[in-house]
């Protein structure tokens, strides 16, 4: 579809109205004869499936819908439908068109981070609630519009941070925060994932001829494919994606924020991070360490995409994790993610295991939000949501605006602290089994800078090109509004 076109007649007299102050979309929006909501999902590779699934075995919940811009991707998707789950479901290529449906209550948003926010304030503002996958938004000033539009609209936004549904972490947080191994002293998140080269195309790759490429990019800026596969690939560049600290990283963040009893946005963040060995086109860095200051206990957070060696294939782990938390406290040290974890003692004594179902009620939950139309009775709300985004915003910026420095250089700064330090040299050793000759291949030493959490700006030494990356100039027919 030509980013031209725009909502239909009836949308466009909706919209009039709101301006004029004479039309208001109701509290809730009408269901499914049998009383369910009828949800569409969107964007239906890996992480769509996995939603679709979770929506097809939620009570209240019908699936009346699926849509993606990549034709091939649809048909194939809407037959496993059938076929494993025995659901018959509408199929639409058009997300606007999609909107337009009165037979559709809520969407779930399983697309590339960079259509997150256009995505979910079109569905406010088309009267959808919305079930939202993480990151909640690509940019930080995006992600501010997202819940602006939810209250001007009056709509149900739940991002898909499933580990606020997990049982195991609920009863490990709770238990922590009684005060059972005393105060927490430390906090540090991990993103260790066995991801691999992308590759660096001679020339820039076609869209495949099955995705609606307009549709596709969205707000994003129509830059060259410089990756040979088409899908999940964007991840790895700013553009469209936010590496794994804005990938996997949120779900991490967010555990961070939540046993550190929700803080608003950091004092201050530093960020130190490069893509090293793979000399792929990529652009996010897969080593990447970062330091939030609330003002309280240190909480740093951890990205390693490299397998340890070229050999062997083995996996870098900190303390027997690869994903999750380490939650250090005065009596003890919980080390889990999704799926619970346990209690250790004196180092590696094994103690209280609090074992998780990887967050099964989440999906239920945005169901029950949505028919109830409370924000109370979401296991995520969309504030939440975004802050703990934000988390990766703030520290990636910092990268962007960093410096690349040779190994003598980068050792003194990180000698400056001890968690940095200790980290750095984790880091370390895992780059020399690469081989990797850190004055060539070198670390990005990101700006110290200094966050306001009232205006979500930086203020300070480098802010001013810092504060450039908190908002971009959106590609002409998908701007989001200033003002929604």
């Amino acid at each position: 579809m030509s980013s031209s076109v725009t909502f239909s007649r009836r949308h466009f007299l909706q919209k009039s109205a709101l301006i004029a102050g004479t039309f208001a979309i109701g509290p809730a929006r009408g269901a499914s004869p049998n009383g369910n909501v009828r949800v569409a999902v969107v964007g239906l590779r890996s992480r769509g499936m996995s939603l679709v699934r979770d929506v097809v075995r939620t009570k209240g919940a019908t699936l009346a819908a699926l849509c993606d811009v990549d034709s091939a991707v649809l048909d194939q998707q809407a037959a496993t439908t059938e076929s494993e789950l025995g659901v018959t479901a509408d199929k639409e290529l058009s997300y606007r068109k999609l909107l337009d449906r009165s037979d559709i209550d809520a969407v779930v948003l399983a697309t590339p981070n960079h259509q997150h926010a256009i995505q979910t304030i079109w569905a406010c503002q088309a009267g959808k609630d919305v079930f939202v996958e993480k990151p909640v938004c690509h940019t930080v000033w995006e992600g501010r519009q997202m819940v602006a539009a939810a209250k001007r609209y009056n709509r149900i936004v739940q991002p898909g941070l499933q580990n606020r549904s997990d049982i195991g972490l609920k009863e490990a947080f709770a238990w922590i925060k009684e005060g059972n191994i005393g105060k927490v002293t430390m906090v540090r998140g991990l993103c260790y994932k066995s991801r691999q080269s992308i590759g660096k195309p001679d020339s820039p790759v076609p869209p495949p001829p099955t995705v609606n490429y307009d549709e596709w990019l969205g707000p994003a800026a129509d830059l060259p494919i410089l990756r040979k596969q088409f899908h999940y690939d964007w991840h790895w560049f700013w553009n469209t994606g936010n590496g794994d600290f804005g990938n996997q990283g949120p779900h991490e963040l967010d555990l961070m924020r939540w046993i550190l009893d929700e803080p608003h946005h950091p004092q201050a963040v530093v960020s130190h991070g490069s893509r090293f060995g793979w000399n792929d086109s990529g652009e996010t860095p897969n080593m990447q360490i970062t330091k939030f200051d609330w003002g309280t206990v240190p909480a740093l957070f951890e990205v390693r995409d490299l397998w340890v060696t070229p050999e062997t294939n083995a996996r870098a782990n900190f303390k027997g994790n690869r994903v999750g938390v380490i939650v250090t406290c005065e009596g003890g040290e919980f080390r889990g993610g999704r799926g619970g974890g346990i209690i250790f003692y004196d180092g590696n004594k094994r103690g209280e295991r609090f074992k998780g179902d990887g967050g099964f009620d989440h999906m239920p939950a945005f169901i029950r939000g949505v028919q109830s139309r409370r924000e109370s009775d979401l296991a995520c709300t969309l504030e939440t949501g975004f802050r703990s985004s934000c988390l990766a915003h703030w520290g990636n910026i910092s990268v962007k605006t960093g410096t690349p420095r040779v190994a003598r250089e980068v050792d003194d700064v990180m000698s400056r602290d001890d968690h940095l330090h200790e980290t750095y040299d984790r880091f370390s050793h895992h780059l020399d089994a690469w081989n990797i000759d850190r004055d060539q291949d070198r670390w990005t030493i990101g700006q110290n800078l200094t966050i306001d959490a009232e205006s979500e700006r930086f203020s300070g030494s480098g802010s001013e090109q810092a504060n450039a990356y908190l908002h971009r100039d959106d590609r002409k027919g998908y701007e989001i509004p200033r003002i929604v």
